[in-house]
């Protein structure tokens, strides 16, 4: 049975602004894209604005939403589940956008280790909140 309710289609390749903000830009997608809104809304309040930003689909990938957003911010965080070394956007942004960046482009990853089955060691393992937070707060100071 095919789920024809819009809530749950969407297009391939066509990023979503999920925030607005004006001085990091945040992608994130799945989970990491509802801790990424947490994080923006801990941050307003110390008057750091985040864009964050769900690619939805990460072949094809929404460039340029995301570029749209880094003219604006300046600044590029990537938080993902998978680990450090599988930051293609970041090396997407260092070979074509280099100019628009006003700070290196942050990554918050897994740690590069294979994700553990335990729910407690999954949860330190994969970005939580705090740890966009406080990556969000470096990346603001530049």
């Amino acid at each position: 049975v095919i789920n024809d309710n819009p809530d749950y289609k969407f297009e391939l390749g066509k990023a979503v602004t999920l925030r607005e903000g004006t001085d990091v830009t945040i992608v994130a997608n799945l989970l990491m894209s509802y801790r990424a809104q947490e994080a923006a809304k801990i941050l307003e309040k110390e008057g750091i604005s985040c864009e964050v930003i769900d690619p939805r689909s990460l072949l094809p990938f929404d460039y340029e939403t995301v570029e749209a957003s880094v003219k604006k911010t300046g600044k590029l965080m990537i938080v993902h589940e998978d680990t450090y070394t599988g930051a293609q956007v970041a090396a997407h942004f260092a070979e074509h956008n280099i100019f628009d960046l006003d700070a290196p482009v942050k990554i918050v990853a897994a740690y590069d280790t294979p994700i553990p089955f335990a729910s407690p060691m999954e949860n330190f393992v994969i970005p939580s909140t705090e740890r966009i937070t406080e990556a969000a707060r470096e990346l603001a100071r530049f």
